[in-house]
């Protein structure tokens, strides 16, 4: 059954794969979502999807490298939607783990099943799992990284985020994507930020069966709502943080994406918990006295130049970016965490 969604808030921006350098740019500006047409149109990959199930499978499982793959199992009554049990202390999954070639010919066997259960393998660098695909299925231009590979039949996955910038295609099968702004997290109801599903908090709404009497803020979510559908050779760019539902059709939907551009050496979620455990609980007016401070030190407009009244040699922490300032940051709220408190 496919659900009946409103119109969407608004427009995606739509752009010929074929125009390498407007794509080059609007990734590179990073500050929209873009729906990029025909991108991966000739990858070999998606000949052989054109040509059907089995033939992409067979280009698939030919370069398996036999690597363990773990497989998330949902059973037929989930429909595809891999989220938390009714009780909220697991999930409604399981996983087990098998190679790539006999996850395809699972999937292949499944099609025309009448309840299928759910089989997702997710996020696996290619180089791991499937030799030579990123050499002979490239991008039009270098982001210096390898494509991960997602593997499955039909599914829908919950509304999250990624804290790298996103380039999806779609090799084989239908994905939608249904994007919303990060702004709107207030409206998008999130689950548990320690304990979640996959690695990044998700959005307790099903976009595609809205309970809005449960979570009535949603549908000032869905006035902000983008969706982009995609057919083989299709990608989305996504910039950072942006929230998106995903859901799959096929009984053999594969995926590639390429995350990059995301620091290793930052830690804003972090920040975000630490925050939590030392601000959220105090006073109001101590609380009103910390926004100050984050606005003046974090996100005010002039936040870079806080410390311009000072001699560069007195700037410490707030002086020009570099590993040594970055460590004595790192170090200072290590010993603060381990003496409970700011050191002398």
């Amino acid at each position: 059954m496919t659900a009946t969604l409103p119109e969407p808030g608004g427009m995606l921006d739509e752009m010929d794969g074929g125009d390498v350098a407007a794509v080059a740019r609007h990734v590179a500006a990073g500050e929209r979502p873009a729906i990029v047409r025909g991108i991966g149109a000739h990858w070999p990959a998606v000949a052989a999807a054109r040509i059907g199930d089995e033939a992409v499978g067979a280009y698939i499982a030919e370069r398996d490298t036999g690597r363990a793959l773990t497989v998330l199992v949902a059973p037929p009554e989930a429909a595809g939607r891999y989220f938390y049990a009714d009780d909220m202390r697991g999930v409604n999954f399981y996983s087990e783990t098998m190679p790539m070639r006999a996850l395809i010919e699972r999937l292949l066997t499944l099609r025309g099943a009448m309840a299928p259960p759910g089989l997702y393998a997710g996020s696996t660098p290619t180089p791991d799992s499937v030799a030579g695909f990123a050499a002979d299925n490239r991008l039009p231009f270098d982001i210096g990284v390898d494509p991960r590979i997602w593997v499955g039949n039909a599914s829908r996955i919950a509304p999250h985020y990624d804290m790298a910038a996103n380039i999806a295609v779609v090799v084989s099968g239908r994905r939608r994507f249904t994007l919303f702004p990060p702004d709107q997290i207030a409206n998008l109801y999130v689950g548990p930020v320690e304990r979640t599903i996959a690695g990044q908090p998700t959005s307790m709404v099903d976009p595609d069966y809205p309970d809005y009497d449960r979570y009535p803020r949603y549908r000032e979510a869905e006035r902000h709502r983008l969706i982009a559908d995609l057919a083989p050779g299709d990608a989305l760019y996504m910039p950072p943080m942006w929230w998106h539902h995903v859901r799959s059709e096929g009984a053999l939907n594969i995926l590639v994406n390429y995350w990059f551009g995301q620091r290793t050496d930052r830690f804003p979620f972090a920040a975000l918990m630490l925050a939590m455990h030392s601000i959220r609980e105090l006073p109001a007016g101590e609380r009103a006295a910390w926004r100050n401070w984050f606005d003046h030190y974090v996100f005010g407009d002039g936040a870079e130049g806080v410390a311009d009244h000072l001699p560069p040699h007195a700037r410490g922490v707030l002086g020009t970016p570099s590993p040594q300032r970055d460590r004595v940051i790192v170090d200072y709220v290590i010993g603060m965490c381990r003496s409970g408190g700011a050191p002398n």
